[in-house]
């Protein structure tokens, strides 16, 4: 059971998927009371004893040789009659069970785990590492998610809100454009070269710049929020001021648009430029052996 109670017990939702399959139900016994077990629970000791037990000094050479044994002593266990009742285990099954028996399913029971996930602020839920959309406005809520081994499907209030083909790759996202605001649609629209083709008119130093930080990611799209803080940091401060931030960020090898911002936000782009670096002295001290003291034979 997934939550114990003595009047509305909450079975497992992956048996109860599969209890729902076959047209079969479970009745859960109550919580340390092992009397309320079926009586079938009976029969895995009188298996034990009966067949088991027999068998446990036999020595079988293939799988075969050992299902016709079983077969042969499952068949004396079921013929057995019972000591109070009329009959045996094979009498009942034929006059109680099989009338009530009904066919097998037409489509195959798919094996299914069902776990809960929380949607985050980029409407999408984490699943063994990877990540799947789900509609935005779902952010913040905790769902249902049914786990196959071709499939992730995801459901709110017992209603599916998404289905995705499941993927093996961790850290990357499954993303359906339908789940995305409409600012993220625009934003799914951008490419590499959109990117570069927006800077330039901006300057020489903001291309260059967004290149840099374009190249700097593994895959261009990783960059795309930085070079959008570049777009937006020329609407606040202006283009002028914007190419003089990207100009002195390429001098000092601050390739991202954290390093612009602080720029543009102390006012350092209005400072004239020092294209020479100023050099320290070296330190002298008697401990400071140099790197002459590392070549040639180590001294005694």
């Amino acid at each position: 059971m997934a939550k114990p109670c003595r009047y509305e017990p909450e079975l497992n939702a992956t048996y109860q998927e599969m209890l729902a399959h076959y047209g079969t139900a479970a009745i859960p016994a109550r919580v340390r009371h092992p009397k309320d077990n079926a009586k079938a629970e009976a029969a895995v000791l009188l298996t034990e004893r009966w067949i088991l037990a027999r068998l446990r000094h036999q020595t079988f050479f293939s799988l075969g040789e050992l299902k016709s044994a079983l077969r042969e002593l499952l068949e004396e266990l079921n013929q057995r009659p019972f000591r109070k009742l009329p009959g045996s285990r094979r009498s009942f099954f034929e006059s109680l069970d099989r009338p009530a028996l009904h066919p097998l399913p037409a489509e195959r029971y798919v094996y299914a785990e069902w776990k809960k996930a929380r949607v985050n602020i980029d409407y999408h839920v984490e699943v063994d590492k990877h990540y799947y959309s789900v509609p935005y406005q779902l952010y913040g809520r905790e769902l249902d998610v049914r786990l196959t081994a071709r499939t992730v499907e995801c459901f709110h209030k017992g209603m599916r809100m998404a289905s995705h083909v499941r993927s093996s790759l961790p850290g990357r996202h499954s993303t359906v454009t339908d789940h995305m605001p409409k600012a993220h649609q625009s934003y799914a629209e951008w490419t590499p070269e959109r990117m570069i083709a927006w800077t330039t008119q901006a300057g020489p130093f903001t291309k260059s710049l967004a290149e840099k930080i374009l190249a700097s990611r593994l895959h261009p799209q990783q960059a795309f929020r930085s070079c959008l803080g570049l777009m937006r940091l020329g609407k606040i401060y202006g283009s002028q001021r914007l190419e003089a931030a990207c100009q002195r960020a390429l001098i000092y090898q601050a390739t991202s648009c954290r390093s612009v911002n602080a720029i543009l936000k102390s006012s350092l782009d209005k400072e004239p430029l020092s294209m020479e670096t100023k050099t320290s002295p070296p330190i002298t001290h008697p401990n400071i052996r140099g790197s002459g003291y590392f070549e040639g034979e180590p001294p005694c």
